[in-house]
This record gives C-alpha cells, structure tokens and sequence, in this order.
C-alpha cells in the first residue's frame, strides 16, 4: 500500500506541486485583495453590505478560476469543450461589459467601488441628454447605487448607466431633484437663455 502511494506521488508529483501552487496563489490573492476592498470601503465611508457583495463576487470569481487551473493541471480535456467555452466566453464578455446586460452592472460595481470620487455622502449630478437626476449618494450596491434627492426621495440608479453617463460631483450649484437641464441653466442664468434655445 505504502509503494503503491509512494509510486503515484512519484507519478503525479509536478501536478501536485502545481496544484499546491495554485491553491496558494488563491489564498494569497483573497489575503491581498479582501484587505484592500474592505479599506476602499471604509475610505469611501459605504455600507459593510458593500463589502459583503464585494467579497463574495471576488470569492466565486477566484474560486472559478482556480479550479479552472486545478482541472487543467490534471489533465481534463479542455478540447472537448472549446466550441462551448468560446460561446460562453463571448456570453460572459458581452454580459460583464456590455452597457445593455444586467451583468456589468455586477463589473460596475467594483469600478464604483474603488472610485475615491463615489463617496456615501457626495452629491452627484447625472446628465441623460437633456435630463438630469441629482442627489447624495446613500449606498452602492451589486446591481444599482440608491441616491437620496433634495425632496428625501429616493431613486435606485444602474450602476452600468452611472459609468456611461456624465455626471458632476458635489456641484456648486444644486439644481431640483429631477429635471430638465436648459430650464435650471435658464433660471440660474437668465442672460444665457436666448443662446440655449437657438
């Protein structure tokens, strides 16, 4: 029994030292990323729940890929599988980035999450053509980041739309909550209304 294991550690010996490895660098990247989300997080003055989605989609994210590794280490046929796993690459690429998938939300969050300038507590301006919503920002989630307006209501913005839209932080000037742009710039400079409607 013991020739038999001591002939198959001989055997698989690289793959074991390959699978220690990775198994290593998995534990060694959550002991450097977790520490450095949980400081953004508390920088940024957010919720611990953003912490919480943060360190669980990094947690599967990690996990996937390690075991990804883990299988190739040992020789699973990743050929049999190439024309699924390019679709589901595309898939995964399209829904994680694309501005149209509920899933880039989910990449979004973690841009969000490391931007100094989406603190809970500022104010933002976000401009949709000619519209604009404002308000402070009271948390970011996984899918959406809820704003408080002036009149303490409360509107629940994508956080893929966030990032493709323009957007002011801390303004000077507080527009209404919700709104058109030409009105409020009419009513705070009226000399420059002839020049916004030609």
């Amino acid at each position: 029994m013991l020739d038999n294991f001591t002939d198959w550690l001989g055997l698989y010996r690289l793959n074991l030292a390959l699978t220690l490895l990775v198994v290593l660098g998995y534990l060694a990247a959550r002991k450097i990323a977790l520490p450095r989300i949980e400081r953004y997080v508390v920088a940024t003055r957010l919720k611990d729940e953003a912490y919480q989605q943060a360190r669980i989609a990094l947690t599967v994210l990690s996990i996937l890929i390690a075991a990804a590794l883990v299988l190739f280490i040992w020789g699973f046929d990743f050929r049999s599988l190439l024309a699924l796993s390019a679709g589901l690459i595309a898939l995964t690429g399209a829904a994680l980035f694309a501005s149209w998938s509920i899933l880039s939300n989910v990449t979004c969050f973690f841009l969000l999450l490391l931007n100094p300038s989406f603190q809970r507590g500022n104010v933002i301006r976000v401009f949709d053509a000619d519209n604009f919503i404002e308000g402070t920002i009271a948390e970011i989630n996984l899918f959406n980041t809820r704003l408080i307006t002036e009149d303490r209501q409360t509107v629940i913005y994508p956080n893929n739309l966030l990032l493709a839209r323009p957007i002011i932080i801390n303004p000077r000037a507080r527009f209404a909550s919700v709104g058109k742009t030409e009105e409020m710039l009419k009513r705070e400079r009226p000399e420059h209304a002839p020049l916004l409607e030609e």
